[in-house]
């Protein structure tokens, strides 16, 4: 039985950072097979589709500050996810400069990989008409998230997903050999 007194090694994060409709969901879960280590996947979809955010009431328009609440929690789970020695792929899109301080604050001292997930944005749209769960202009929108966040590797979610997922799980491995 491991000793709760022992310090767990915290785990590793890779980052996947872009628009609604660039690929990070399909990325994400073609990177899990193609990493030779066991790694979570871990995204704010995945909380809000398990109804973990409040309900909205219609005669009162939400509760104030529920979705700035919803995400400095997510953000915080992140880091405590990590620390509780979980190796991670997070999906999200950093929406602001206060997002990416935050995220950069909390995760200072932990190892993370992060990785720009683009797409063209003729190739957003189809993305966004085909999906039909998005609103369209939403990828315009959140492509300002590129100029929060400072990146270890760039992808163009154009590529097939299963090169685009060796490369990247190639560049993780290689991302500590390349440190003088």
């Amino acid at each position: 039985m491991p000793d709760p007194m022992k310090p767990t090694e915290a785990g590793r994060i890779i980052f996947l950072n872009g628009t609604s409709s660039a690929g990070k969901s399909t990325l994400a879960k073609a990177l899990r097979e193609a990493l030779s280590e066991p790694f979570c996947y871990y995204a704010s979809d995945q909380l809000a589709d398990a109804g973990f955010r409040t309900i909205r009431r219609a005669r009162h328009g939400g509760a104030p500050g529920e979705r700035e609440k919803f995400f400095d929690g997510f953000h915080r789970s992140i880091a405590t996810f990590a620390e509780a020695g979980n190796d991670l792929i997070v999906e999200h899109i950093v929406e602001s400069q206060a997002w990416a301080n935050q995220l950069n604050t909390l995760l200072a001292h932990l190892d993370v990989f992060w990785v720009g997930v683009h797409a063209p944005m003729d190739e957003l749209e189809r993305r966004e008409l085909e999906r039909g769960d998005r609103s369209i202009g939403e990828a315009r929108y959140h492509l300002k998230t590129h100029g929060f966040c400072r990146y270890d590797l760039e992808v163009d979610t154009t590529e097939p997903v299963d090169e685009l997922a060796a490369r990247l799980a190639k560049a993780w491995l290689l991302r500590r050999a390349e440190v003088p």
